[in-house]
């Protein structure tokens, strides 16, 4: 299950306001190499039939499927200052509060 920040379900749900036609939040992971990975955050109409669909205080997030084991206790915040960024649990960002869990 991915984590999220209050300020990232805030950021997003402002995004959708700006496109209706798209309320609904995917997160992809995949390799860039053998140490870096990306994350994707794609705005989209549906989810696709095997993605893991969570509710989040009022924000539908869709984790592709083939992302979701590696997705798991990732957190997603957001800073105005440089945008979304993805944490692993295991690296340094427990001291990150108010998270809220997707479920």
């Amino acid at each position: 299950m991915v984590n999220v920040m209050p300020s990232a379900v805030s950021k997003l749900k402002t995004l959708i306001l700006e496109h209706p036609e798209d309320p609904i939040v995917r997160l992809t992971i995949s390799d860039v190499d053998d140490t870096r990975l990306a994350f994707s955050i794609t705005l989209e109409s549906d989810a696709q039939t095997d993605d893991e669909v969570h509710e989040c205080d009022g924000l539908t997030v869709a984790v592709e499927a083939r992302s979701a084991v590696r997705m798991n206790g990732i957190i997603l915040d957001y800073e105005d200052a440089g945008g979304f960024k993805f944490f692993h649990p295991d690296h340094g960002s427990d001291d990150l509060p108010g998270i809220v869990s997707l479920n």
